[in-house]
């Protein structure tokens, strides 16, 4: 039986699961190609943008038998200048996903939609209203999988990366679990 667990980042996982060179290896996966500074600084600087913000997160997906990450998705207070969002999105009100990956071997096992979850549950104990995304269609299965969330297409820009841009409603709910909760999924 597949199980594994989501935890919230600390600074001690940065370097116990060597989560930046799990990101660069998922990108060169998906997307074929490696570090690009004007699209990766936060990759580089986890701390900046994940873990010291206090309306911000990492989680990691984790095999409890290999102790390798397995997944990971990051959220963080909508910090884009966007032309097409201005005066709509906003880091007081609006949460965005970033570096939502998983391992090919554990898709199709629950570890991106618990991942989301566990993101949406922070985002609402934060008091965020929704949450805004950006996908590729390019990226096989993206698409579906965020609509089959809950999200809505905002903006399909047609572009040459195929970038839709998406948003989801965060609904208020009471009796979150606290954040710090290591989760295990079976």
């Amino acid at each position: 039986m597949s199980y594994f667990e989501i935890k919230r980042l600390q600074e001690e996982h940065l370097a116990q699961y060597d989560v930046e060179k799990f990101l660069f290896k998922m990108i060169k996966a998906e997307y074929g190609y490696g570090f690009v500074p004007e699209y990766h600084q936060d990759i580089i600087d986890l701390e900046k943008y994940y873990l010291h913000p206090e309306r911000n997160n990492f989680f990691l997906a984790i095999d409890p038998c290999t102790e390798k990450v397995i997944g990971t998705l990051g959220i963080r207070a909508y910090d884009k200048n966007f032309p097409l969002f201005k005066n709509i999105y906003n880091s007081q009100n609006t949460a965005s996903i970033w570096r939502v990956f998983v391992e090919k071997s554990w898709r199709r096992k629950k570890v991106a939609s618990t991942l989301v979850h566990s993101a949406e549950d922070f985002c609402q104990r934060n008091d965020y209203e929704k949450v805004y995304l950006h996908t590729h269609k390019t990226v096989e299965g993206s698409l579906d999988f965020w609509i089959s969330s809950g999200y809505h297409v905002v903006s399909d820009t047609e572009n040459h990366l195929k970038t839709v841009h998406m948003e989801k409603l965060i609904e208020n709910k009471t009796n979150v679990k606290d954040a710090n909760e290591v989760m295990v999924f079976q």
